[in-house]
């Protein structure tokens, strides 16, 4: 916990975030006008940058670095931000189906009446044993 707080605590002002990421402050506020980054903002309106900003920026450099324009690496954070809420909702559902089927079981569990386990050898019934023709009678003649 306390350290998804610190990656999210936003402490670093433009230079330092822009030094970090490897780009020039003009380029963060381009990032920031396209809707790429999203930095908080001081009582004043300076702009501060988190550890998890500072890292999408490195992402952004190296989606632009392979080859993709500003709109192409909108849309993949977009895609990748979309996968990443699908998997959290996967997992959810698969937690709740988890969870129904062990409710299902301990209903089982209480439903069910035990019954004393014994093991009674048969054979069908034929000549030569008391029983009627074709039906399944108890063999005594087994211990």
């Amino acid at each position: 916990m306390h350290e998804q707080v610190t990656r999210t605590r936003a402490v670093y002002v433009i230079s330092v975030a822009a030094e970090l990421a490897g780009v020039h402050p003009q380029t963060l506020r381009l990032y920031e006008r396209r809707g790429l980054v999203d930095p908080s903002r001081t009582g004043g309106g300076s702009r501060r940058y988190s550890e998890r900003d500072i890292e999408r920026l490195r992402h952004i450099q190296d989606l632009t670095a392979a080859g993709l324009n500003l709109e192409g690496v909108r849309r993949v954070l977009e895609l990748e931000a979309e996968v990443e809420r699908l998997r959290a909702e996967l997992e959810r559902v698969r937690a709740e189906a988890r969870d129904a089927v062990e409710r299902l079981h301990r209903q089982y569990r209480r439903d069910l009446v035990p019954v004393r386990q014994a093991t009674v050898p048969w054979r069908r019934g034929g000549p030569g044993l008391p029983g009627i023709e074709g039906h399944l009678v108890q063999d005594r003649s087994r211990p």
